[in-house]
């Protein structure tokens, strides 16, 4: 289990609601989407609407900064067969990366990459009070784009399974590249930050409010979204 899975759910009853277009810079189309995972209709585009009341704050912060800087929204809404799906995708492109044979693996072999997996992707529980943080609605993957519509650097691409995905990866480095890497990051942090969302350890990029993990990393008792359909 992750150590925020023990935190019992109160779920507020609140529903998903689409992240609006024209507020938000979306990508296009949608990553998982391409790779075929089965979203069975449904988009991964929706949020909680107190997290979406939380987003909008974010970006209202940051363009205070910043004002024509937009939050890029990566994913967001993630059933359960989407969460499995790409569970399985990213072991596989593990398992390529390494130079091993999939239809070989040994136990030890396929421990230690899931292993690897399970750092940057839930479990895709169906368990209640284990749901994966993207099947809430209360966690969104995000990054800037800048006035002219492109997306800032950050040092590494979203969905790395790499120690460069861990928040202050680049903050010790004199490169100059490498500092405005950590620039960036911050200035995204600092935005979610500022609106109540709490950051994934080892992602730069992943951010939540009001789920298990957001309350694990802010000392409180309960979450108050559970998984929702």
């Amino acid at each position: 289990m992750k150590p925020y899975q023990h935190i019992p759910i109160l779920d507020c009853g609140e529903p998903l609601v689409a992240i609006p277009g024209s507020q938000f810079a979306l990508v296009l189309p949608h990553p998982y989407e391409l790779l075929g995972a089965p979203y069975a209709g449904r988009s991964p585009f929706y949020l909680r609407q107190g997290v979406l009341t939380g987003l909008i704050q974010a970006q209202t912060y940051l363009q205070q900064q910043y004002p024509q800087w937009q939050i890029l929204i990566f994913d967001a809404y993630r059933p359960i067969a989407v969460q499995q799906f790409m569970v399985n995708y990213a072991f596989m492109e593990q398992v390529r990366s390494q130079g091993l044979d999939p239809g070989n693996l040994s136990p030890f072999e396929r421990q230690e990459i899931l292993g690897q997996v399970y750092q940057f992707w839930a479990v895709p529980s169906l368990d209640p009070a284990t749901p994966p943080p993207h099947a809430t609605g209360a966690a969104v993957d995000v990054t800037l784009v800048d006035e002219a519509g492109i997306a800032v650097e950050m040092g590494s691409p979203i969905d790395e399974i790499s120690p460069r995905s861990h928040p202050d990866y680049f903050a010790q480095s004199s490169d100059r590249d490498h500092q405005e890497y950590h620039k960036h990051r911050q200035i995204l942090a600092q935005a979610m930050q500022q609106a109540g969302f709490a950051q994934h350890p080892n992602e730069w990029w992943h951010f939540c409010k009001g789920d298990q993990m957001w309350a694990w990393l802010t000392h409180q008792g309960t979450a108050f979204y559970g998984r929702v359909e």
